[in-house]
């Protein structure tokens, strides 16, 4: 028998590889989907069955390539908001066996409508479920974000409660395989552990423990979330399956000349903060490799271009596999060199990077044309915030640029300074020029203020 957990970086997806008796099946698989097979071939095993737990918001799901490759079927829950065109809808209590293995379908809308979880029993002992593959209904340390379907909020959210009682009914034995990890969009409250049981949950998981279901559903719906745009592209491809993106390659080389003749939509500095801060493109925004997941989805649309630019080679190809994830395949290459390029007399831009004693002078001079911007988010503002500042959400900046003046200083902060050099990259790429970053923003402001 073989369960191996697969990780997405950037988006904290987690899938699954489960197998027996030669046969295999695959839980969520992300859109580079080759790894499945070669760690299938590898055990000697066929995938046979491949299941969603849901329809992902914030990935393209590689189920419909990964059944074209293997000729596996594709088994996704009832209530869907449209046809998926590539599966099969598994209902509940459907078994499917897998070797000595039977995987069993348990209908737990909530987070989605559509939302499936998926038991395992390994019929070599009856006793109970030996685990569930809780896709985004139950996490390690939290519960899925009931917040799409607004106007339905206290049904959702019921719905969701319900169904949380069906997974803690398979007993305190039974192993958790959520379908995300900390730091994905889908929740805010995970652990940093991937692994635990109903039992350890039931007794540590703070949205486990609410008494009552009308508590419950008053918590949920006081949760703040963001919806990045491109979930609504996530929705679409995943209902029609997307291109297939069987092997990802770093984007084509381009030259100086060509990078500064191009007319892509985007040019995205995927080097570290820093690096970008000291001197970049003109034009270019900040976007740095590790970023490209959470935040590429904000401000790049389905049909526009791309270039890149980046330190080396390996960056380029990590850059590519983050954005076919997210359906962004309009890469029109990828340039290295940015060193060099200044060598040659090529005029770049910088933005300064401040301390904090210059933000707490400049807040005590209060001047009319300087604005502390923070770009946390909600819950982190609420939890503590520095007296003066202006909070707009590093992604709501996509479109809430245009409610600020270009001839205005702006300091822009976060909580290290990392989201603050994507937003300052953002506001420069649309012609700010009055910009400094406060380097180890909140972070900073605490250890020198307490």
């Amino acid at each position: 028998m073989l369960l191996e957990k697969i990780k997405t970086p950037g988006l904290s997806h987690l899938s699954y590889l489960i197998a027996s008796g030669g046969k295999a099946a695959v839980i969520d698989p992300r859109r580079d989907c080759e790894i499945y097979v070669e760690k299938a071939r590898a055990q000697g095993m066929e995938i046979t069955h491949i299941f969603e737990t849901h329809r992902n918001e914030d990935l393209v799901t590689g189920s419909p390539i990964l059944a074209e490759m293997t000729g596996a079927k594709v088994y996704h829950g009832p209530n869907a908001a449209g046809e998926v065109a590539f599966a099969e809808t598994a209902r509940d209590g459907e078994k499917f066996d897998i070797g000595q293995l039977t995987i069993e379908a348990l209908e737990t809308p909530g987070h989605t409508d559509d939302h499936l979880a998926f038991v395992i029993h390994d019929n070599g002992y009856s006793d109970g479920p030996v685990g569930v593959f809780t896709g985004d209904a139950l996490f390690v340390g939290d519960v899925g974000r009931t917040d799409f379907y607004p106007e339905r909020k206290r049904e959702v959210a019921g719905m969701l409660y319900d169904s949380l009682q069906k997974l803690l009914a398979l007993g305190d034995q039974a192993i958790i395989y959520p379908a995300h990890g900390a730091g994905s969009v889908c929740g805010s409250g995970m652990a940093e552990r991937e692994f635990s049981t109903i039992g350890h949950e039931r007794r540590n998981n703070p949205r486990l423990r609410i008494d009552g279901r009308g508590a419950f559903i008053d918590a949920k719906i006081a949760e703040h979330h963001y919806q990045p745009p491109y979930f609504r592209l996530m929705e679409r491809l995943n209902l029609e399956g997307a291109n297939a993106a069987p092997r990802i390659l770093r984007p084509r080389r381009l030259d100086l000349g060509t990078l500064r003749k191009d007319q892509s939509d985007h040019v995205i500095d995927i080097r570290d903060p820093m690096a970008y801060a000291s001197g970049h493109f003109p034009g270019s925004m900040c976007l740095p490799v590790g970023m490209i997941s959470a935040f590429a989805g904000w401000f790049i649309h389905e049909d526009q271009s791309i270039r890149l630019v980046a330190s080396d080679e390996d960056q380029l190809s990590q850059a590519m596999s983050h954005l076919v994830r997210i359906g962004l395949d309009n890469v029109v290459g990828g340039y290295t060199g940015v060193v060099p390029a200044a060598a040659n007399g090529v005029t770049m831009k910088s933005i300064p990077m401040i301390s904090t004693g210059t933000v707490k002078e400049r807040l005590d001079q209060n001047a009319s044309d300087w604005t502390l911007l923070d770009v946390r988010d909600a819950g982190e503002r609420a939890a503590a915030s520095i007296e003066g500042s202006k909070h707009i959400y590093v992604g709501e900046l996509n479109e809430r640029w245009q409610e600020l003046g270009k001839q205005h200083h702006y300091t822009v902060m976060c909580a290290s300074g990392m989201r603050a050099s994507v937003a300052a990259g953002w506001l420069a790429s649309r012609g700010f020029e009055k910009l400094d970053i406060y380097l180890g923003s909140m972070g900073a402001w605490k250890s020198a203020h307490g």
